[in-house]
């Protein structure tokens, strides 16, 4: 595949992104009004965010593909290393505000969707990788057994769909057990 068309594709990408680089960095931007472990995770965004973009340029201006791999492995690094950092200090607030609300006699745990978080972000990624394996079997079966082009483009769609369908069924019903008569938290 052509440097070109995989620059295009990394910043089509980066742009759609903005749906999460520009909160992260209004989370940046408020300063000591956010959380920290919430302001280390909007850096950790706008790092991946800002990798893919480079990523696209160096795919369009080198003709090497070790620099825009070298690039890509080291915004990596960076990205989950202030990601890690931002999840060891999620975990720090959440005891402390326990230790708080304990030390004013309420029996009160502050809301954490860490493992809700984490079962739909789990969902969502194999979800897209399911669909990237899907096509590239159906690009297979295209070329050596006359697969129509059209499934191979409506099939991965189908099983993102189908993945980003149960992620929310999940979160959907995490919300509502949360939400039972009686306060009572799972």
């Amino acid at each position: 595949m052509a440097q070109a068309v995989l620059a295009l594709g990394a910043a089509a990408v980066s742009a759609a992104g903005c749906v999460w680089y520009l909160p992260a960095l209004a989370d940046l931007r408020a300063g000591a009004d956010r959380p920290a472990a919430r302001r280390r995770a909007a850096a950790a965004c706008l790092s991946g965010w800002t990798t893919t973009g480079i990523v696209a340029v160096l795919l369009l201006v080198c003709d090497q593909w070790w620099t825009p791999c070298g690039v890509a492995a080291a915004g990596t690094a960076v990205t989950l290393g202030l990601r890690a950092g931002a999840a060891v200090q999620r975990r720090r607030e959440i005891r402390e505000a326990a230790r708080d609300w304990a030390a004013l006699g309420h029996d009160r745990r502050p809301l954490d969707t860490g493992p809700a978080r984490g079962v739909v972000a789990v969902l969502i990624g194999v979800g897209l990788a399911a669909a990237v394996a899907t096509a590239a079997l159906g690009a297979v079966a295209e070329r050596e057994r006359g697969v129509h082009w059209w499934t191979v483009a409506v099939v991965p769609s189908m099983v993102v769909g189908l993945f980003l369908t149960l992620a929310a069924v999940h979160g959907r019903a995490v919300r509502h057990r949360r939400s039972e008569p009686g306060g009572r938290r799972h």
